[in-house]
C-alpha cells in the first residue's frame, strides 16, 4: 500500500472525479496511472502477459493434475532413498 500527498487543488480535483465517475479515490488513480503507462508505452510484464497462456498446454491424456499430493510423495521418497545410500 502507498501513501499520495497531494495539494488541495488536487485532492479536490480527485474527489470530483471520484464522485463523478462512481469510483473510489482509490479507482481513479489506479486509472490515471494505468492511462498514464499506456501513453508512455510501458511493456507489461511477464506475469501480466501470462493468463491468455494458462491453461492451454495438451499433457497428451496423462492427467497430470490428478493424485498430484502422492506423485509429490513417490518423488520425495525417491530423494530420502538415494540420500540413504551409502556412498
Amino acid at each position: 500500500m502507498a501513501t499520495v500527498r497531494l495539494d488541495v487543488a488536487t485532492e479536490a480535483t480527485l474527489r470530483r472525479l471520484s464522485s463523478q465517475r462512481g469510483q473510489t479515490q482509490s479507482e481513479v488513480i489506479r486509472d490515471a496511472i494505468a492511462r498514464l503507462a499506456d501513453e508512455e508505452g510501458e511493456q507489461p510484464s511477464a506475469y501480466q502477459r501470462l493468463p491468455p497462456f494458462l491453461g492451454i498446454a495438451d499433457s497428451g491424456g496423462q492427467q497430470l493434475s490428478e493424485n498430484t499430493g502422492q506423485r509429490f510423495r513417490e518423488i520425495l521418497e525417491k530423494k530420502r532413498e538415494r540420500a540413504r545410500r551409502p556412498r
